[in-house]
């Protein structure tokens, strides 16, 4: 790779690095394998720099190389099998109101809660299209994927989401919600 080249990759993986990092853990919900997928994202995008700077489109292909890494992930058979019941320790900040944190900690646990409860397919849709904030199109050229599935899968996801938050309120709860 030429040193121009390198240069630039550099610059792309320091100021990407984050924003991909959020985006696997909202995917895998584990912070741990979500460095492990930004990192095997990044080794891709190093052997394909050249090509992938000439598109001008660097973090869609950034984008659409984390959700692959992540669905090949997930296809490991050892993955199935193991059992993720623990709880990932959050930093606490010292000037936060310790209310706020908890209430904020609540939510953060409820929302990987019922995003691992959804399918892989509609959870990157719902990733993509809510946490990325990106356009359907955006979102389908992401996934390799029509415009109509994106849309099926948001709604499909967001239907899972919804039960799964009915099934987890309590009873008076459950009434209340429409």
């Amino acid at each position: 790779m030429r040193k121009a080249d390198e240069i630039r990759f550099r610059e792309f993986a320091r100021s990407q690095s984050v924003a991909l990092r959020r985006s696997a853990y909202l995917l895998c919900g584990e912070w741990h394998l979500a460095e492990d997928l930004v990192q095997t994202t990044l080794i891709k995008m190093h052997r394909a720099w050249p090509r992938v700077v000439r598109t001008d489109r660097p973090v869609s292909y950034a984008r659409k190389t984390l959700l692959r890494c992540w669905l090949d992930e997930r296809r490991r058979p050892w993955r199935r099998a193991e059992q993720r019941d623990g709880v990932v320790p959050e930093s606490a900040d010292a000037g936060a109101d310790p209310a706020v944190a908890v209430a904020h900690r609540d939510l953060r646990a409820e929302l990987f809660r019922v995003l691992s409860a959804i399918p892989p397919r509609q959870r990157a849709v719902l990733v993509l299209r809510f946490f990325e904030s990106l356009s359907v199109a955006e979102t389908a050229e992401a996934l390799g994927c029509s415009e109509g599935t994106v849309k099926s899968q948001t709604a499909r996801g967001l239907a899972a989401m919804k039960a799964a938050l009915d099934s987890s309120a309590p009873t008076a709860l459950r009434s209340e919600l429409p």
